[in-house]
């Protein structure tokens, strides 16, 4: 079939895209700023994902039978989509995230009353207060993410891509997504300090314990094709991410045990935890998300084992450090005084290589 990504040339989960619905055998074109992807065998609209309406005409010619989009902001960029493929495309498919559910209001504070069940399913209650995240940190993601735009929300994004009578959408909720191109770097803090060649990694005891979902890129990218070309997706919505998981000390471990660091993980009360390690937000919440339906109905299935997805994004990360480190969240003075007042009655010590 003729499928569009929008935001398809980009360097993370739009390129797996693409590649992987290639592979698929279908036509495939991308709306991207720039002319990124290598492919030559993938058609390039060049524009402004925040001025789609401008660009509509050229899209429309393309007549794509699905429109994915990888980079919806706000309610007003989920209608321009479909104001722009209404009667053009017989489906939309628009990548949503897992900070739709009302757990992630209670674990960033913003939502009161008691913590919500696990795990999170398709049916579980989404917040009730919009724009999680306050204008400054919007503004820091805007820096990493040109597409962001200043009412970033997926709840309504959902809304718009659901609710549309004459245009069938899909919704795919995806975790927190790591391996090569992760600009938001998710194995820097515990790789740096492997690199770095402390002796000892300290965790305070509510983020060590902390489970949230996540997914290896190139498995999300397949989840999202494979969404994009199954008929059964229309009208439905989907987490995305790994069947199990792992607590945040789980993955360090993981992450040390790749590198081959002899270390040792050390666990503290949040009380004496270092003031940059101490948690700002509630991780009495998880954020573990049941991904049952995908697997059932589309048949979803992970093709990257969990250990190499961590070699992979180890082996990127070291190649790719973040072009710009906050020095306090390494206060290495601070951790180790933590680690020299500690003591067997208040601490717990765990071995990287212990089963």
């Amino acid at each position: 079939m003729r499928i569009l990504v929008v935001g398809g040339g980009g360097t993370f989960i739009g390129a797996h895209v693409v590649d992987e619905l290639v592979r698929l055998g279908h036509d495939v074109a991308v709306f991207t700023r720039a002319p990124v992807h290598s492919r030559d065998d993938v058609q390039h609209f060049a524009g402004d994902r925040r001025r789609l309406a401008e660009f509509a005409k050229p899209l429309r010619q393309f007549v794509p039978r699905v429109v994915v989009d990888g980079i919806l902001s706000s309610e007003s960029q989920a209608r321009d989509l479909m104001d722009v493929f209404r009667g053009i495309a017989e489906r939309v498919v628009a990548v949503s995230s897992m900070d739709v559910y009302r757990a992630c209001g209670v674990l960033h504070r913003i939502e009161s009353g008691p913590l919500e069940p696990l795990p999170l399913t398709e049916s579980s209650p989404l917040r009730t207060k919009l724009q999680t995240y306050p204008p400054a940190q919007i503004a820091t993601l805007q820096q990493i993410f040109g597409w962001l735009d200043d009412q970033y929300d997926k709840v309504p994004v959902e809304r718009a891509i659901l609710g549309d009578a004459a245009l069938p959408g899909t919704v795919l909720r995806l975790p927190m997504v790591y391996g090569p191109g992760d600009k938001l770097n998710r194995f820097y803090p515990v790789l740096k300090r492997i690199d770095d060649r402390r002796p000892a990694i300290v965790f305070s005891e509510e983020f060590a314990r902390w489970r949230g979902t996540k997914g290896y890129v190139g498995d999300v990218a397949s989840a999202i094709a494979l969404a994009t070309v199954s008929d059964r997706a229309a009208g439905r919505t989907y987490n995305v991410g790994e069947a199990d998981a792992l607590s945040e000390l789980e993955w360090a471990r993981m992450i040390a045990r790749a590198t081959g660091w002899r270390g040792e993980l050390v666990v503290v009360p949040s009380a004496r935890a270092p003031a940059h390690l101490r948690p700002a937000i509630n991780y009495d919440q998880h954020w573990v998300a049941d991904t049952t339906r995908i697997r059932e109905e589309l048949g979803y299935r992970e093709h990257v084992s969990r250990d190499e997805a961590v070699r992979r994004t180890i082996e990127w990360q070291r190649g790719h450090p973040p072009a710009q480190i906050d020095p306090q969240m390494y206060d290495y003075a601070a951790e180790d005084a933590v680690l020299a007042e500690a003591n067997a009655g208040s601490t717990r010590r765990y071995s990287v290589f212990l089963e």
